[in-house]
């Protein structure tokens, strides 16, 4: 049976970086720019804050050994310990210490004040991830220590930030493979708590009432599949299923499927040189029209034309983060 957090996270192409660790000394009060990247900054040793800008409204964050804060980088922010001394350019304090870690604070030459360790990165996605991620997760999500992951958290974090601190051979690729995992467990933290979602995918997913359904969309995409046959398999009324199903994914069920076939097209366009018969056929349309037809519907350009610039865009290098 298909599992529709994976299958979509397929689709998405996420990659998680690791950027500098840092180790802070004294006091101290970073300004970082907006990346309009999604983002995540820990605490692993000590405690710091995280101001965002007046728009998101979220007060002051604090930060606990262990915490982690995911966020959609669309907004500036300060992370310090301190109000008492001037704020500083984060990529100018990043950019002043060599080598693997990056070391500022008014203590960093005597060693005098409160030592915080912390390790972040940003999550690279495609056009089609940037859509789905960014519109189903809260702008910035504050994951505790103390929840109940909080044990997979520690491990995740200080092999994280030894991965990333390291001269060992194959450092740079396990940094990245572990902040995937501390990526997706973080997802499943926020899938713990579906009721501080948006109405989306990410919710509609956490949602065990019409779950039944949801995976057999997921596992037979191409198939004509009826709102009767899947309120049946979520064991509610035609109705009362249809209002439950939007009330949680923000679209009719029918609507949700359509837009799935769609991000499967795609992918498929991007990625593969199968024909557009071939395509249609496997997302259960009948003819390349109908499926041409659905499919500037809902992108605004046909297959053909999002194939050309898809791949285009691709080819194109992407750009590097220098702060976490």
């Amino acid at each position: 049976m298909a599992d529709p957090l994976t299958d979509t996270l397929a689709l998405t192409e996420a990659h998680c970086h690791v950027s500098r660790g840092f180790e802070a000394t004294g006091e101290w009060a970073l300004h970082y720019p907006a990346t309009n990247r999604l983002k995540f900054t820990a605490a692993v040793e000590g405690t710091c804050w995280i101001d965002f800008d007046d728009e998101l409204a979220t007060g002051r964050i604090e930060l606990e050994p262990g915490d982690v804060v995911l966020f959609d980088g669309r907004h500036e922010f300060v992370k310090g310990n301190s109000d008492a001394v001037p704020v500083e350019d984060a990529v100018v304090a990043f950019g002043a210490t060599d080598g693997p870690i990056a070391r500022f604070g008014s203590g960093v030459l005597t060693g005098d004040g409160p030592r915080v360790v912390g390790v972040g990165g940003h999550v690279s996605l495609n056009r089609t991830g940037e859509e789905l991620l960014m519109r189903a997760l809260p702008p910035v999500m504050h994951l505790r220590a103390t929840d109940e992951r909080s044990a997979t958290f520690h491990w995740l974090l200080n092999r994280l930030l030894h991965e990333a601190t390291t001269a060992e051979l194959g450092a740079s690729l396990a940094a990245d493979d572990v902040a995937h995992l501390l990526f997706l467990e973080a997802l499943r933290a926020c899938l713990a708590q579906a009721e501080d979602l948006p109405v989306g995918w990410l919710r509609a997913i956490a949602d065990e009432r019409i779950a039944p359904a949801l995976r057999l969309m997921h596992d037979e995409p191409g198939r004509a599949w009826q709102l009767d046959e899947l309120a049946r398999a979520a064991a509610m009324s035609r109705t009362t299923f249809a209002e439950r199903f939007r009330s949680v994914a923000g679209v009719p069920p029918l609507t949700y499927l359509l837009n799935w076939r769609m991000r499967l097209a795609e992918r498929a366009l991007r990625d593969d040189d199968q024909s557009l018969s071939a395509l249609a056929h496997s997302l259960g349309y009948t003819s390349d029209s109908a499926f041409s037809n659905a499919f500037k519907r809902v992108n605004g350009v046909a297959p053909r034309r999002y194939r050309e610039a898809a791949r285009a865009t691709r080819a194109a290098p992407e750009m590097d983060e220098a702060t976490a």
